[in-house]
């Protein structure tokens, strides 16, 4: 695994022995790990002319997407079953996974091989569909939208709290400066309880937003229950927590796919629809 740009000391939730495991930002269900794609052959889709029309608008809004511009929607639900699996074909999935879970259904958004191209898929409580699209940009429009608490509201604390409030106060005061740059708490170099983290995030409360990245080993990224405060976590292959933060931002900037992932993206993806014409 690559080496953090920061030293990590072994403190917090996960680096010690516990007798009772604490119920701490569970690790959310349903999410793909990366499969590398099977490319149909070149005769397979000669009849799929409404995919490669659809597949070639998609290499053109991948090409057209500037930094900061909107996220590009590109919808699928006019689609044959035969080209949409086609598409999702071409696609694939990669290594990260995002739910975006609200009061009427739940939206899952896998992205692609390609960084940058988001698959998205949404159902309502009822468990009919109501999104079916393919999203381009650093990161799906659902995950923009603000959603929460303006700002963290104390509880009674709890035995054993040490450091939990003075960061809820740290916390408070960057949420009420929403233009500031963004602002990261690192957990993993302070003393921090397990009392601690419970408490805190009981105030914190829980969001509707959860990327799951997995590579070496695993990120994950919780919206709390406070607008523009996220829990981002990253845990080694065996699935022990190194690195606990929390990140005062609009949008984790890990969470972002790069300019540069994009323009990748739009030549790797060039090539594959070159190899499939």
């Amino acid at each position: 695994m690559h080496a953090f740009p920061i030293p990590v000391v072994a403190l917090g939730p996960g680096s010690q022995q516990e007798d009772e495991a604490l119920d701490y930002l569970p690790m959310p269900h349903d999410m793909h790990t990366y499969r590398a794609p099977i490319l149909p052959e070149p005769e397979e889709v000669k009849d799929r002319a409404e995919a490669r029309v659809w597949l070639g608008r998609l290499l053109q809004a991948v090409r057209d997407w500037q930094a900061r511009q909107q996220t590009v929607s590109l919808d699928m639900s006019g689609l044959g079953e035969a080209d949409r699996l086609l598409i999702d074909q071409v696609l694939g999935e990669g290594e990260v996974g995002v739910q975006v879970v609200g009061e009427g259904g739940t939206l899952t958004i896998q992205e692609s091989v390609f960084a940058g191209i988001w698959r998205l898929r949404g159902r309502d409580n009822e468990g009919y569909p109501y999104a079916d699209r393919v999203e381009v940009g650093d990161v799906p429009a659902a995950v923009r939208i603000r959603r929460g608490l303006s700002s963290p509201v104390a509880l009674p604390l709890n035995p054993g709290v040490v450091n939990a409030q003075a960061l809820l106060t740290e916390i408070a005061e960057q949420v009420a400066r929403p233009s500031a740059d963004s602002h990261v708490i690192n957990l993993s170099l302070l003393p921090f309880t397990p009392e601690d983290g419970a408490w805190l995030d009981q105030c914190l409360g829980r969001g509707q937003v959860t990327f799951l990245s997995r590579g070496y080993g695993n990120c994950r990224i919780t919206a709390t229950g406070i607008a523009r405060v996220w829990w981002v976590q990253f845990f080694n292959s065996q699935d022990a927590l190194i690195l606990n933060t929390l990140e005062i931002t609009d949008v984790p900037e890990v969470a972002r796919a790069a300019p540069e992932d994009l323009a990748d993206s739009a030549e790797r993806l060039k090539e594959v629809l070159e190899w499939i014409s």
